[in-house]
């Protein structure tokens, strides 16, 4: 239903006789049910929700035009605080005869979601075109390079250590920061089997239902900050190491998630969270511990520094940053939200400071890099 059509029908049912700019959520819900117009029940229960909001049970006019256009603004958000939405007689838990997708519909919902209205309002409205094929384009990726490099160096484990491995055009190396693509393609080469598996699984684990239900453009851009944050950090912090692996992308996706499950203890719904976040906190650290060993106490003779561990850390700090205001905005608009502009300005003076630490700081400091292969 459009807004044209929907202004007509108002008209037409003199549901705002008075033209006071509210009309009573009774009223529209009567005249739905008896026109059978295609409204699905998140919307109606949307609709009850902010009415609750409302003192006299009205919604605003506009506020339907948006619930019927599938814009959620801030009024669905107040909504929420005060506590006074009529949730859905019954949980998604219950539905009964739901085909395989719908069932990994309901599981992604409960599993990201921490609001029974909201995920409701995801169950009801996900399409499955478009997929989410950003997370599962970028795995593929990593998988397909690693093999190429792997039956090209026929070594798939401590990849770093070959004396081939850093000449690749995808690998940041301090030496070849005038080439600003290393700084984002670093991504798509792993130090081994170990590193790439880690990744892959958690971008599919957490990667994919995060991009179901929050779309490709938020969820790619979390994750291609973590990674941009990664490189330029260790370009500041540790400056004589190159940069492979992924891990800046994903540890941004896994603290922001992560935060978020914290920040909504209560409402999340996901099965023995409290274990389930216990292992993921203990997996993250480990792998963080396995690159500081690496990095400092190499197993093998190397012909130069190994990759930096720094890449992990700066992007845990854009997920508790950056993507926990993303995935705390479910269905919202970034823009007119202050905090999110709080959270760009500070991504975008750290990218003008790294970026003048690259153009200056190494000639001034005199720091010794090794020569690029």
């Amino acid at each position: 239903m459009d807004r044209s059509s929907l202004l007509q029908l108002i008209q037409e049912q003199q549901l705002d006789p008075e033209n006071t700019g509210f009309i009573g959520a009774d009223t529209f819900t009567g005249l739905v049910h008896r026109h059978e117009l295609p409204l699905d029940p998140a919307k109606l229960d949307m609709l009850v929700a902010l009415a609750q909001s409302n003192e006299r049970g009205q919604v605003c006019y506009q506020e339907l035009v948006d619930l019927i256009s599938s814009k959620r603004s801030s009024s669905f958000k107040r909504a929420i605080a005060n506590g006074q939405r009529a949730l859905p007689r019954d949980g998604l838990l219950d539905e009964p005869g739901l085909g395989v997708y719908k069932r990994f519909v309901r599981y992604v919902a409960y599993e990201i979601l921490p609001r029974e209205v909201d995920r409701h309002w995801y169950f009801y409205r996900h399409r499955s075109c478009p997929p989410p094929v950003f997370m599962a384009s970028v795995t593929l990726a990593q998988i397909i390079v690693f093999l190429c490099y792997g039956a090209r160096l026929n070594k798939w484990v401590l990849q770093t250590y070959h004396p081939e491995y850093m000449k690749s055009p995808l690998v940041y190396h301090p030496g070849h920061r005038a080439r600003a693509w290393r700084f984002l393609t670093y991504m798509f080469m792993h130090v081994g089997l170990e590193q790439l598996g880690f990744n892959a699984l958690l971008q599919l684990m957490i990667g994919v239902p995060l991009e179901m239900v929050h779309g490709l453009l938020r969820i790619s851009l979390l994750y291609l900050a973590g990674v941009l944050a990664g490189s330029l950090t260790v370009s500041i912090t540790d400056m004589r190491a190159p940069v492979v692996g992924g891990s800046g992308g994903v540890y941004a996706l896994c603290s922001a998630h992560l935060a978020n499950v914290v920040m909504n203890w209560a409402g999340m719904r996901c099965p023995y969270k409290l274990l389930r976040m216990v292992l993921a906190l203990v997996c993250m650290s480990s792998e963080v511990g396995r690159a500081v060993w690496l990095r400092f106490s190499p197993p093998l003779p190397a012909s130069g520094p190994q990759p930096s561990f720094m890449a992990h850390l700066a992007g845990a700090v854009v997920g508790v940053s950056m993507g926990l205001t993303i995935l705390r905005s479910y269905e919202e608009r970034l823009r007119d939200q202050c905090g999110w502009w709080v959270v760009l300005l500070a991504y975008g003076t750290f990218l003008l400071f790294a970026i003048f630490w690259n153009i200056f700081a190494y000639d001034l400091l005199g720091a010794h890099i090794p020569p690029p292969p």
